[in-house]
């Protein structure tokens, strides 16, 4: 089987497994597994990391062109909520899926999980001695 990208998977909306089934069943409801492959999405949770990209790209889209509409021709306030509401409301629940499903497909294929840490061998021990692995041995002379 071929690998299918997590970006185009998520991009589609498609199982990250095999590319073809689709990820969710509603709007952001994920379903319980593929249709096409069988990949169990239960495990999925992509928890609030969507939110945070699609506020943040959202953001940089409206707030700019909201300030350069006020040097320029400075409207009324209601203009202003007339215009960006919506456009925000609009970008929002545009990219959100896209969003959710690209994290899940990036999760699935590097087999990231919840309360994980995956350190170095060498680190672990560190770690496990009670000292910072951030600190080199030059550190502590």
């Amino acid at each position: 089987m071929t690998e299918t990208s997590p970006f185009l998977a998520g991009l589609l909306g498609r199982c990250p497994r095999c590319g073809k089934g689709a990820l969710f069943r509603s709007y952001l409801k994920v379903a319980d597994a593929c249709g096409v492959c069988g990949l169990d999405f239960s495990s999925e949770d992509s928890g609030d990391g969507p939110a945070v990209f699609v506020m943040s790209i959202v953001g940089f889209i409206v707030v700019p062109a909201a300030l350069a509409m006020e040097l320029a021709a400075s409207p009324p306030v209601w203009v202003h909520m007339l215009v960006w509401l919506p456009l925000a409301t609009l970008l929002t629940l545009l990219i959100l899926p896209p969003f959710k499903a690209t994290l899940f497909a990036l999760q699935w294929t590097h087999n990231a999980h919840e309360a994980q840490l995956d350190l170095d061998p060498v680190e672990t021990e560190r770690v496990g001695e009670g000292t910072d692995p951030s600190r080199t041995d030059s550190d502590a002379a």
